[in-house]
This record gives C-alpha cells, sequence and structure tokens, in this order.
C-alpha cells in the first residue's frame, strides 16, 4: 500500500472507534436518563428516553454498514482486523443497552401510575453501579486500557450480588404485602435490565482484552490462574 491509501486506512478505523464511542455516550446518557426518571417520576422524561433509543438503533446500522464496505475495500488483516470487528460487536451491545434503558423508561411510566415506592432507591444504587461499570470500559476501550476493561470483567459479580440482593428484597415486599405485587414485579424487570447491561458491558470488556491483545479474556485468565499454580 501507498503512504496515501494506509493513511486513508487508519483514518476509516479511527471513524469506527469515535462512532462506538458516540454510541457509548448516547447510551450512557439513556441509562442514567432511565434512572432518574424512575425515582423522580419524570413521565416526560421517560417518553423523550423512548424516542431517543431510535438514534442508537440508526448508528448501529449505519456502523454495520460502514464495517461491511470497509471489509470489502480494504480486506483488513491481523490488528486491522480485530479493531474493525471489535466496533461491530461492541455497537451490537450499546444498542441492546439501550434497549434496555427504554424498556427501563417504559416501565416507570407504568410505575408514575402508582403509589411511589422506596425501593426505587435501591434500583438507582445499583444502576449507580452499573453506570460506572459503563463509563469504565467505554474508556477502557477509546484508551485501549486493557487493566481498566479487566478491573471491568470481575466487577460483573458485584451487579449479579446488587441483583440477587435486591431480588429478595423485593420477594420480601410481594410476600408481606400482595398489594405491592405489581410494583415489585416492574422493579424486578428493571433490575434485570441493569444486570444485562452489566452483562453487555463485560462482553465490551472481553472485546477490548481481544482488540488490545488478541487473547480472549477468558482463555488469559486460564493461562494466568495455571501459571500461578506452576509457582
Amino acid at each position: 500500500m501507498t503512504e496515501h491509501i494506509v493513511k486513508s486506512f487508519d483514518d476509516e478505523l479511527d471513524e469506527l472507534t469515535a462512532e462506538v464511542a458516540r454510541m457509548g455516550g448516547l447510551a450512557e446518557q439513556l441509562l442514567s436518563d432511565a434512572l432518574d426518571a424512575v425515582v423522580s417520576r419524570d413521565g416526560d422524561l421517560a417518553k423523550a428516553i423512548i424516542k431517543r433509543d431510535k438514534e442508537i438503533d440508526e448508528l448501529q446500522l449505519e456502523l454495520e454498514r460502514r464495517v461491511i464496505l470497509l471489509l470489502a475495500l480494504r480486506q483488513p488483516m491481523a490488528a486491522d482486523l480485530r479493531r474493525t470487528f471489535s466496533a461491530l460487536k461492541i455497537s451490537g451491545d450499546l444498542e441492546r443497552i439501550g434497549d434496555l434503558a427504554k424498556n427501563m423508561a417504559k416501565r416507570a411510566l407504568i410505575l408514575n401510575e402508582s403509589k411511589p415506592m422506596s425501593l426505587t432507591r435501591s434500583v438507582h444504587r445499583m444502576g449507580h453501579v452499573v453506570g460506572n461499570m459503563l463509563k469504565d470500559v467505554l474508556d477502557a476501550y477509546t484508551t485501549a486500557d486493557v487493566d481498566l476493561a479487566v478491573d471491568v470483567w470481575h466487577r460483573d459479580e458485584e451487579i449479579d450480588a446488587h441483583y440477587n440482593s435486591l431480588f429478595r428484597e423485593l420477594l420480601t415486599y410481594m410476600m408481606e404485602d400482595s398489594k405491592t405485587i405489581t410494583t415489585c414485579t416492574h422493579l424486578l424487570f428493571m433490575a434485570k435490565n441493569l444486570e444485562r447491561i452489566g452483562d453487555h458491558s463485560t462482553n465490551i470488556a472481553e472485546n477490548v482484552h481481544y482488540l488490545v491483545t488478541g487473547e480472549e479474556l477468558s482463555e488469559a485468565r486460564k493461562s494466568a490462574t495455571k501459571y500461578k499454580k506452576k509457582k
């Protein structure tokens, strides 16, 4: 390749990364706003979130189109191929995160029809942890920070613990007062949405690790564990 062609190719890859980062920023904001809509019982904000999710969907489709063209015209190899596929896979996770935030907004509208419940604060706290996880993994992607990606990957256990704790708490409320069953069920689905966002953030962390090192994160961890045992 000539220097001009190589520069052009690098620019296209940089544009892909920037587009994924833009999607990530939108997904972060949707999640944050969805949590605010739940706590503040803001119906207008919830409705706006539902509409704004379409923007992430459109960006994901556009990025997919660009990746297909890039693969067809450039035929990237090695690290460039990893960078291309990582952008595509991460955009898919971000699109799903947008959908999950939208689902939370829809349930927020339903919750507004019933009396406020203190457990919405517990959902918000879990959401704050998940939001930090998402922010950090997107930072890891834009800065190619493998250590931060691995740190986020390990935090999935913390999210699972939050979900299990909240599940037990909501179940207790429903058993003690049948009038809370409907509200608690919607909160439980919200907590599950947050747990799924944590899973998608973990997927992104795995893709960042593969992008930078060329190794699957789970396999790399196994190798490190075997090495420690030998020592």
